[in-house]
C-alpha cells in the first residue's frame, strides 16, 4: 500500500509540475478567423486594449486595419502583418512626426506577461522584413523591451533596423535611463535578415544587476546571424514597477523621404516565466 500511495503522490507532483509550466507559458499566434485586434487583445491584455495602431484614432480609417491576418507559404500557417503608410499614418492622433503600429502588453495585462524584480522571463518570436526593407536613419524599432512606472520615457532595449550610407544595420540597443544616450549593444548586416524567417530568442532576468540574451537565427537554415548576452547588465530601472515586450512597427518620420509604405510579418509569439 505505501508503494501504491508513493506512485500515486509522484504523479500528482510531475502532474502539477507540468501544469504549472504550461500555464507560465502564453502564445499568441494569427488562427485565420479570429480578428485581429480581438486576438490579440484577448492573450496580450485580458481583452483589455493592447494594440497600438493609426486606424483607433481615425488618422487613417480608410484603410482599415493596420494588422492583418494573412496565410505565409514558407511557415505554412496563419501569420500577422503589420502594415504602415508614411503620408497617412502617425502615432495615435499624439506625435506627428512618428508613427507606429505595435502590440505589447501592460498594466492591465496577466502578472505572468509582466516582468518583475528577480523574475526570469523567455521571450520567442519569428518575424520577417521584406523585400525593399527601408529602415529611418533615425529610428525604426521592431521590438522593444519598456518599463511601466516612475522612469518609463524610454525602452531598455530595442532591435532597431537602421539605414547606413554604406551597409544597412540590424542592431541591438540599450538605454539604461532616460538621460541616457542609446548603446549599441550588437550589431549586424541588415541584408541577412530581409525576406528570411527569423527566430528571436531574447531572455531577461529581470534586476538592477540582471542578465540579458538575445539569439536571432534564420529559422529556415538554423544559422545564427546575431547574439548577445551580458551576465550584469541593469534590467530594470529604480523607479519602475515592471518591463514589458512590444512587437511591430515604430519609425521616425523626421526624414520621411528615406522611407516607403513598410510591412511585417510575426508568428508564434511566446512569453514564458522561466521558473528557478
Amino acid at each position: 500500500m505505501k508503494i501504491k500511495y508513493a506512485v500515486i503522490y509522484f504523479i500528482i507532483i510531475i502532474s502539477l509540475f507540468f501544469h504549472q509550466q504550461l500555464n507560465a507559458q502564453v502564445l499568441l499566434n494569427a488562427d485565420g478567423k479570429t480578428p485581429t485586434y480581438e486576438l490579440i487583445d484577448s492573450v496580450l491584455g485580458n481583452k483589455s486594449i493592447c494594440v497600438e495602431a493609426p486606424d483607433q484614432c481615425e488618422s487613417h480609417p480608410q484603410f482599415g486595419r493596420h494588422i492583418l491576418d494573412v496565410y505565409d507559404s514558407i511557415l505554412q500557417q496563419h501569420v500577422f502583418e503589420f502594415k504602415i503608410h508614411v503620408k497617412e499614418d502617425n502615432d495615435r492622433c499624439v506625435f506627428f512626426d512618428r508613427q507606429r503600429v505595435e502590440i505589447k502588453t501592460f498594466d492591465q495585462s496577466p502578472d505572468n506577461l509582466k516582468g518583475t524584480e528577480n523574475e526570469t522571463i523567455k521571450y520567442n518570436w519569428n518575424f520577417k522584413l521584406p523585400e525593399g526593407f527601408q529602415p529611418s536613419p533615425n529610428f525604426t524599432h521592431i521590438h522593444q523591451i519598456k518599463a511601466v512606472g516612475g522612469d518609463a520615457g524610454m525602452p531598455l532595449f530595442t532591435i532597431t533596423p537602421r539605414f547606413a550610407k554604406e551597409i544597412n544595420k540590424l542592431e541591438i540597443l540599450y538605454y539604461k535611463d532616460s538621460t541616457s544616450n542609446s548603446i549599441v549593444l550588437e550589431s549586424a548586416n541588415l541584408n541577412d535578415f530581409i525576406n528570411q524567417w527569423i527566430e528571436a530568442t531574447e531572455i531577461i532576468k529581470v534586476g538592477k544587476n540582471g542578465t540579458y540574451s538575445l539569439v536571432l537565427k534564420n529559422k529556415m537554415s538554423g544559422k545564427v546571424l546575431l547574439t548577445y548576452h551580458n551576465s550584469k547588465i541593469q534590467t530594470i530601472r529604480k523607479s519602475n514597477h515592471f518591463i514589458r515586450p512590444k512587437w511591430g512597427l515604430y519609425r521616425s518620420l523626421c526624414r520621411a523621404e528615406f522611407l516607403r509604405d513598410e510591412s511585417l510579418r510575426l508568428a508564434n509569439i511566446s512569453i514564458e516565466e522561466i521558473k528557478p
